[in-house]
Parts: structure tokens; sequence; C-alpha cells
């Protein structure tokens, strides 16, 4: 049975996890409506910490869940972990695949003056943003199915209904 001590690690860093996807949702709808150079300009300025503390907090999220999946492997939850895990891991490669590329593209764009700079963010725009929303529904997905495993009565026994 995985530890008392692994599950709440596992729920407080994955809860920490939903809030840069929640508050880039939040956002987008304003942020959308930007014209080109002041959405260039909050971009570029606004998520500085959003890499250096969310994505060491999601990916050490990512590992706790996997850790907390493979210890309840012979659980009726083990599958709700499992499911848990993997929607962890989706929403890091999507941000991966989607996201990271642009956050690239617009780092190569920053030398450069205003209006190429702010032209870059707006060709990219829409793939940022919603790239963040894929990544954050998967993350969701992650969540609900982690409290569910949790909470769900923890037995010896093999995989029943889960």
């Amino acid at each position: 049975m995985p530890s008392r001590a692994l599950q709440i690690i596992a729920l407080t860093l994955t809860a920490l996890g939903l809030a840069p996807g929640a508050a880039h949702l939040m956002e987008m709808p304003v942020k959308l409506a930007y014209p080109p150079a002041m959405y260039a300009s909050v971009t570029s300025t606004l998520y500085a910490w959003f890499g250096l503390v969310g994505g060491p907090v999601q990916v050490a999220a990512a590992l706790s869940v996997a850790v907390l999946a493979l210890q309840a492997r012979r659980l009726s939850a083990s599958r709700l972990a499992t499911a848990s895990a993997a929607a962890l891991l989706a929403s890091l490669l999507l941000w991966g695949l989607i996201v990271a590329p642009v956050n690239a593209a617009w780092a190569n764009a920053a030398g450069s003056d205003p209006a190429e700079f702010a032209a870059a963010y707006e060709q990219l725009r829409l793939r940022w943003e919603y790239g963040h929303a894929a990544a954050f529904i998967a993350w969701l997905a992650g969540w609900f199915a982690l409290v569910a495993a949790i909470t769900r009565p923890l037995d010896s026994g093999r995989n029943t209904a889960a």
C-alpha cells in the first residue's frame, strides 16, 4: 500500500500543478483581445515564474503519481492511479510538443525590432494559448483520477471495479 505521506505529496504537487494552467485559461479571453504589441509585451514579461516554479512542480507531481501508481499496482485503485499518471504525462507532453516550440520561437524574436517582435507573437499566440488549455485539461483529468484513486477504499485485492 502506498504510504500516506506519498499520497499527500502526490495530491499536493498535483493540485499545485493545476495553478499555471488554470491561470492561463482564465487569462485567455482577455489576452486574445489584446492588440499584437500589447499581447507580446504582456506575454513576454508575465510568465517568468511559471517555468521556474511551475515546471519543476509539475514534473515532481508526475513522478510522485507514477511512484504511487507503481506502489498501488495490486490494489483496487491501481487503474485510477495509472490513469492519473498517464494524464499528467500527457499534459507534460502536450506542453512540450505544442507550447515549448512557441516559447523557443518567441525567444528567437526577442532581439528584433518591436514590430517584428509583435508579429512573431501574433503569428503563434493561438497555438500557445490553446496548447496551454489542452495541457490544463489533461492535467485536470489527472487530478480527478488521482483524487478518485486516493479516496477510493484501498484494499489488498486485485482490481475489481476500477
